[in-house]
């Protein structure tokens, strides 16, 4: 059954930007993390009940205040302008209307992200309007109860990082590589040694090799019985690339936060070249996307994991996501310091033996309106 699509009218947009100071940078194989940014987002419909939602804004360090700005400037009184509709998904109808903007300025990424963001927070407030939580909206039959792993484990201390993730309820792992050959062994060694193995663990290189050298890591990574290898490959390489990879490799290939189109998402999961596909709400399609790829995932046999690194409401709006799917995938959630999301949802999210389970308060069940103040 798929989701009606919200066809009541938005009268007011507005987003605020917050930055949480963080005593231990985060890193990846292409940039360092020194605070911890969000913009969130409070759409109202013509009766003053509310939804919220979030965009992406972890890199460059700029992208906060500039996303806010397209937000304020050009994106949500596009959204207010175009009222309701009722066939056509918000993300799809705002990026419609968009198209020449993003061709003219070459702004794709910070467009689709705040298009997703309002996406979202339009079908928050639609559960809200419904009285039912965002899971249920998306689909009555949903249980509410899914799986979770711990996600940003760095090279700096992966195994006490692991060590205090499990302690907070999680038994599945996710550690970066990506960075040179050694530091990589180190860290799949120090985190396998301190979870066991019986844990899930997983490895994200963050779109760090070429092929060459992604059939080479892989090999060598292959004896720690890693769940996937994430983002292997620049997200824009051929999809011959990606097969090649996954003819190759011993270990499952998972990606999908930096696709940009519903055909791309479909050629990976028809194509036999993901195991895992993980569409990001805050980064493209908002809800409605990723819960159409979400479920396309269903019949091709790839396991739907949202991706996502941020605050507490996009993070919500992920976990409801997963659970309405239904399937067999797992709720990232990142174990490294940050006030907008464990102030905001770490009550709700937190796991217990690797697994949660959501409330049934509407819409994504936390309404952090004194942040609008």
């Amino acid at each position: 059954m798929e989701p009606s699509i919200p066809d009541f009218r938005i009268a007011s947009v507005e987003a605020v930007v917050l930055r949480a100071p963080i005593p231990v940078p985060v890193r990846t194989s292409f940039g360092t993390m020194r605070d911890r940014p969000a913009v969130f987002l409070r759409v109202r419909d013509d009766h003053g009940r509310r939804g919220y939602g979030e965009i992406w804004c972890n890199f460059p360090t700029v992208a906060a205040e500039h996303r806010k700005r397209l937000v304020e400037e050009i994106v949500g009184p596009a959204l207010i302008e175009m009222g309701p509709d009722g066939k056509t998904a918000p993300f799809d109808r705002l990026m419609d209307r968009l198209h020449v903007l993003a061709l003219q300025s070459g702004e794709w990424g910070p467009l689709r992200q705040v298009a997703a963001g309002l996406d979202a927070a339009i079908y928050d407030l639609a559960a809200r309007r419904a009285g039912l939580p965002l899971f249920r909206y998306l689909n009555p039959a949903a249980s509410g109860d899914i799986a979770a792993y711990a996600s940003g484990i760095g090279p700096e201390t992966p195994g006490a990082t692991a060590e205090h993730a499990r302690e907070g309820g999680h038994a599945a792992f996710k550690v970066k590589v990506g960075f040179d050959r050694d530091t990589d062994l180190t860290s799949l060694t120090a985190i396998r040694e301190a979870i066991g193995p019986q844990s899930r663990l997983m490895a994200d290189a963050n779109q760090g090799w070429t092929l060459e050298e992604a059939v080479a890591r892989v090999a060598d990574y292959a004896g720690f019985d890693l769940t996937w290898i994430e983002e292997p490959l620049r997200a824009d390489r051929p999809l011959r690339e990606w097969s090649d990879l996954a003819a190759r490799s011993p270990i499952p290939i998972a990606a999908g936060e930096n696709l940009n189109a519903r055909a791309e998402f479909d050629a990976m999961m028809h194509g036999g070249v993901l195991a895992f596909i993980q569409p990001d709400v805050a980064k493209w399609g908002g809800v409605s996307g990723c819960y159409e790829v979400a479920a396309a995932a269903t019949g091709t046999g790839t396991v739907y994991c949202p991706h996502f690194l941020g605050g507490g409401i996009g993070l919500a709006a992920s976990a409801h996501l997963l659970a309405a799917q239904g399937g067999d995938g797992m709720l990232e959630i990142d174990v490294n310091p940050n006030p907008l999301r464990d102030e905001l949802a770490g009550a709700v999210l937190r796991p217990h033996d690797g697994r949660l389970r959501l409330s049934d308060l509407p819409g994504i069940g936390i309404a952090p309106d004194a942040l609008f103040s």
